[in-house]
């Protein structure tokens, strides 16, 4: 199963260089449907109308305004039996602590077939406001994917403690630097989960949803020597704001490009929606802008080539840009997904989940295509 993940891996990574964008992502739907487990039958899709900031609520514990009230937390789907002889797939429970602050966290663990030796991949996801780690495994549908594809997927929980919406502190200086907050947190559970299972250490990537994107872009920034490539859906640049005000003006108008510090930038791949009203999409471009900037800046690993702008529809039609930077060996360094008519929302999702949009562009397979193509070996 693995080498067939591996031969349509190949087969969409080609394509996409190609200019053919929906051949691939129909390559990509079309192996899933046939190799991966069976689809969950679809919950009632939650509004994309209610999706808003609504700039009179009460702050506390100086957490930006919160999307609407997200719907009751679902349960992740737990594993059914291994199919196979191989061991069996687990959805873990557990929680850590470093510098005196304790994270809960779930963890997937694919199924070890025999055809799968040696470390395996990791994906860090940083779920957004008001969301929680079954939520956001349940609405991105990505532990089905990391299934076939044999990769662990980590799924930390922001605590009410921290922020009485569940946002990780993005906004706060102090959660956006190296060795302090929550960054310093987050890569002592992600160095610690790859310790316990052997994860290879030149595949571990990052991902997050609105403040979860934005959190995952300074990890990113931060902790270059861990994170081999970042994913940002709907969330803003690092260093987009160092207070609460200039979080929710970043939020509402958009900003320039991040100033976070740190010569050493990873590839990002970014989707983000231009009808969102919670985090406007400008904040999309910026995230792209300033990891592109950052590559062709004195020390980075060179400037990206010129830009392959691509436009299509996903399979509900919804209409996309697709903006590639090339780097120098060829690969994509920075990916832009503008996703036209798509609010505040997971692309490609399932109902099963808050904050999705069913049947758009597959932001966890094109995610996952683009994590999967990059490896290298850790900076010292």
């Amino acid at each position: 199963m693995k080498h067939l993940f591996n031969d349509m891996l190949g087969e969409a990574t080609r394509l996409t260089q190609g200019g053919h964008l929906q051949a691939a992502t129909e390559l990509i739907q079309r192996t899933l449907r046939g190799e991966g487990p069976a689809a969950q039958a679809p919950a009632p899709a939650r509004a994309e109308g209610g999706l808003v900031i609504d700039a009179e609520t009460r702050v506390i514990d100086d957490a930006p305004m919160p999307d609407a009230q997200a719907p009751k937390t679902p349960k992740a789907p737990q594993p059914s039996p291994a199919e196979t002889a191989a061991s069996t797939e687990q959805w873990l429970q557990a929680s850590h602590t470093h510098q005196g602050r304790q994270l809960a966290y779930r963890l997937y663990v694919p199924p070890t077939r025999p055809d799968q030796t040696g470390p395996r991949p990791l994906i860090l996801m940083l779920h957004g406001c008001t969301q929680g780690p079954d939520d956001f495994a349940a609405g991105t549908r990505m532990n089905a994917l990391a299934r076939e594809a044999g990769v662990l997927v980590l799924y930390p929980e922001q605590t009410q403690h921290a922020n009485a919406q569940k946002c990780w502190n993005w906004f706060k200086t102090q959660h956006q630097q190296h060795g302090r907050g929550e960054p310093a947190l987050l890569a002592s559970l992600t160095r610690q989960v790859m310790a316990d299972h052997g994860v290879d250490a030149s595949r571990v990537y990052v991902a997050g949803l609105s403040a979860g994107g934005a959190m995952a872009d300074i990890m990113g920034r931060t902790y270059p020597d861990l994170f081999t490539a970042v994913g940002v859906h709907s969330g803003l640049a690092a260093g987009s704001a160092g207070s609460l005000p200039a979080a929710l003006g970043a939020m509402r108008s958009g900003a320039q490009a991040g100033t976070a510090s740190g010569p050493a930038v990873r590839p990002v791949i970014v989707f983000h929606g231009d009808a969102d009203s919670t985090v406007h999409p400008a904040n999309g471009t910026a995230v792209a802008e300033s990891a592109r900037s950052a590559q062709s800046a004195p020390g980075g690993p060179g400037g990206p080539g010129a830009a392959q702008v691509t436009t299509g529809r996903a399979p509900n039609q919804q209409r996309f840009t697709r903006t590639v930077h090339p780097g120098a060996d060829g690969s994509a360094v920075v990916e832009h997904w503008l996703l036209h008519g798509t609010g505040h929302a997971w692309s490609g999702g399932s109902a099963a989940g808050s904050y999705t949009a069913p049947g758009g562009v597959d932001a966890s397979a094109e995610m996952l295509r683009f994590f999967l193509s990059h490896q290298r070996a850790p900076v010292n």
